[in-house]
């Protein structure tokens, strides 16, 4: 049988890879799975991409024509449909955004009732419906075909939500905010807003085709000069569907994903609010977040690369925060994906009631030096060049080299024909070259 699930749903090019016809049929094999004999809801959102009407409409054509009603949210973030599938009781959600790629791609991503992921094995009835033609020719008629019912202030449904899981207002507060010309351009600053702060606020001019171009998580530097010209308390950067934040301090310095989950971590068990003082993170986290959270009393688990992986060992062992150092960080209690508005949130109440600028706040965690280089792989060769011995060889002598004091990672990208190859260490000049020699081994054996 075929592969079409990735580590983050269904994602190509749109149009070529992800064509219309393909929504069409996840959108009534899903059905199928889900909604027996109709009578369900689904709950749509998507992000800025100039495809995403097109794969929107042919999802909706599907559910309708299987007798399931949708609810339309429009432009909104991957975790707003995933905290509305629950509070608007859909049988499940499904976001259309290819995150932080480039605009030519999209994606197709589904949540359950509940608004988690959905499990491998669910993703594999899909694509069983799909592959072997197990669609039902019984369709409804008459008045039993779905109805499209429009949201009417999605932004509210949403910001009202994120907004009360915090409890300082953020009165006097300076924030920058880069929101990629993605999905949070209108619903984050306007949350920040409600709350009392000033917002400063760039690339929130979508076109269909700038989403994420030189902006937004993946370019948080973009923000640096905002930051410093408006003498802000902070900046946060999104990525196309903010289910990321990266930020900046005062000083305009980068503060990942990891340092984020330090200093919440921190704060969170000082108020006694951190489940069993522990935080999941992935094999990609800096060593350095390890020996921080151990410092403050706190254990930390990893995962392989995913947020879906880092929610499934919370969700299995009761944790309640966790995440991976690109931003993705989920805070359970409240919202059950990668959230970058509410991940926003939480910073500024921290810097406010600890009354300490964010630069001191992440000083707590000294990061290792890292290095990442990607090495282009068609995906059909990206995992049995894992096994490729003067690969491994080449792996196993740069470990050799580190020892204790560094690591090597090298693994296939879930989403693109790439081999990410990461490597940690004190001395950045000697990680960069391993790394660099590791790759171009790689692209060699094409």
């Amino acid at each position: 049988m075929g592969k079409l699930f990735g580590t983050d749903g269904v994602r190509g090019i749109a149009n070529k890879d992800l064509t219309p016809e393909l929504a069409n049929q996840l959108a009534k094999a899903s059905a199928e799975i889900f909604i027996k004999n109709g009578n369900g809801t689904v709950v749509i959102g998507r992000d800025t991409r100039i495809s995403g009407n097109l794969l929107e409409a042919a999802m909706i054509s599907g559910f309708l024509a299987m007798g399931v009603n949708v609810i339309t949210l429009g432009v909104m973030p991957t975790p707003a449909v995933a905290y509305a599938t629950r509070k608007l009781k859909g049988n499940m959600g499904v976001v259309i955004s290819a995150s932080h790629n480039p605009y030519e791609y999209n994606g197709i991503k589904f949540f359950n009732h509940e608004g988690f992921k959905l499990r491998d094995e669910v993703e594999a009835e899909i694509e069983d419906y799909i592959f072997n033609n197990k669609f039902t020719n019984d369709r409804p008629i008459g008045d039993n075909i779905g109805k499209l019912i429009e949201h009417q202030d999605p932004e509210k449904l949403y910001g009202d939500f994120v907004a009360s899981t915090v409890q300082e207002d953020f009165n006097g507060m300076r924030i920058a905010m880069d929101v990629a010309h993605g999905a949070a351009y209108k619903v984050a600053p306007r949350t920040f807003r409600n709350l009392g702060a000033e917002v400063f606020v760039i690339n929130d001019q979508p076109d269909g085709i700038n989403i994420n171009d030189h902006c937004g998580s993946t370019h948080p530097e973009v923000l640096k000069d905002v930051v410093i010209e408006n003498q802000c308390d902070f900046g946060v950067s999104f990525d196309g569907d903010a289910d990321r934040l990266i930020a900046l301090d005062e000083t305009g310095a980068v503060v990942d994903g990891d340092q984020i989950m330090a200093i919440c971590g921190s704060y969170l068990k000082r108020k006694g609010a951190l489940k069993k003082d522990t935080v999941v993170a992935t094999v990609m986290s800096n060593i350095g977040l390890g020996l921080a959270l151990k410092e403050n009393g706190i254990a930390l688990e990893k995962t392989k690369v995913g947020d879906r992986y880092v929610l499934e060992m919370m969700r299995e062992q009761g944790f309640s925060l966790g995440g991976e150092q690109s931003g993705h960080l989920i805070f359970l209690d409240h919202n059950t994906t990668g959230d970058g508005l509410l991940s926003a949130l939480k910073l500024a109440e921290i810097i406010k009631d600890q009354n300490q600028p964010l630069s001191q706040l992440a000083a707590m965690m000294d990061r290792y030096p890292q290095t990442l280089v990607n090495a282009k792989v068609p995906n059909e060769f990206k995992d049995s060049l894992m096994k490729n011995d003067l690969i491994l060889q080449e792996i196993q002598k740069a470990e050799g080299i580190l020892k204790e004091e560094g690591r090597v990672l090298v693994r296939p990208s879930g989403t693109e024909p790439l081999v990410r190859v990461m490597i940690e260490g004190k001395n950045l000049q000697q990680i960069e070259g391993f790394a660099q020699r590791i790759a171009m081994l790689i692209e060699d054996q094409f």
